[in-house]
């Protein structure tokens, strides 16, 4: 990894036991670009390396903890193949790319130290891939969860959703791409914990700080029980279905339409053509 790269797009740093990774592309809101979910899975292996770190805490900078993926790609028509590589064109080559994608996400939740995710402002999209392959997520209650892009551009490519909220939630939430709070995120399972969101620093630290008097060891094999009870239950199994099944949902003649708005438009009047019949997003319990 080029570290001078990582360190424009993530902030890395150790202290008091804890690795503190941040999102540190402010001005794109977090968008999670190629390179920056590359540099985030190779810091994320290099702190589970790391003796001295017994957790990681993900957070990031600015107002926003992510907007999803970096969409910009699709100012451009889909490519074919070049150079003898994949383009994406094809179902396979799609899925191909998304199972891709998803091996830099699973650090997340193969590594053996514990992650707590930081979130404040939105987190949405591909924020919440990475938000909720975490171990345990701390928001701010004035949050935003959601997956706006389900509503036409296709399925998760990431899907924890049905065994945190079980499934009528993980419906109600997906099948409209509408948005909750942090404080009903909290009550419905979405997230471990929701405060105001100036206690949300202090929040996190004070529990990072109590696993770091945790053997790294003992954290690990707690870690990896639970989440080998998550694959029994099918965790790993259904991620593999969700990047194929989001291949799939590309297919659709409304993920079409917004391609061709944001080349003929821009994104920004692709989102809004996505999202504006659908008036308040967020969900009130």
């Amino acid at each position: 990894m080029n570290m001078e790269d990582a360190a424009q797009l993530l902030l890395y740093e150790v202290r008091d036991g804890t690795a503190w990774i941040t999102l540190n592309r402010p001005e794109k809101r977090n968008a999670l670009s190629e390179p920056l979910q590359e540099q985030l899975s190779a810091l994320l292996w290099e702190a589970d390396e790391d003796n001295r770190v017994h957790a990681v805490v993900l957070k990031a900078a600015g107002p926003d903890f992510c907007s999803g993926y970096d969409l910009q790609k699709y100012d451009q028509p889909i490519p074919g193949q070049v150079d003898h590589k994949r383009g994406r064109a094809k179902f396979d080559d799609d899925s191909w790319h998304q199972e891709k994608a998803q091996r830099l996400r699973m650090a997340l939740f193969d590594m053996h130290k514990p992650v707590i995710a930081q979130v404040h402002g939105r987190c949405l999209a591909g924020g919440t891939d990475l938000a909720l392959l975490c171990d345990m997520v701390i928001c701010a209650d004035d949050a935003l969860f959601g997956f706006p892009p389900a509503r036409s551009q296709g399925s998760l490519p990431s899907h924890m959703w049905l065994y945190l909220v079980g499934p009528q939630w993980a419906k109600r939430l997906l099948l409209t791409g509408d948005s909750i709070r942090g404080d009903d995120a909290a009550q419905i399972g979405l997230a471990l914990k929701a405060v105001p969101a100036d206690q949300l620093d202090a929040e996190v630290a004070a529990l990072a700080a109590r696993l770091a008097l945790i053997d790294a060891d003992l954290l690990s094999a707690n870690k990896r029980i639970v989440n080998l009870g998550l694959e029994l239950m099918g965790a790993r199994t259904l991620q593999r279905m969700a990047a194929e099944m989001d291949a799939r949902g590309h297919l659709a003649a409304s993920r079409t339409r917004f391609n061709e708005t944001v080349r003929n438009e821009g994104l920004k009047a692709a989102v809004r053509q996505r999202d504006d019949p659908f008036g308040d997003p967020v969900i009130k319990l």
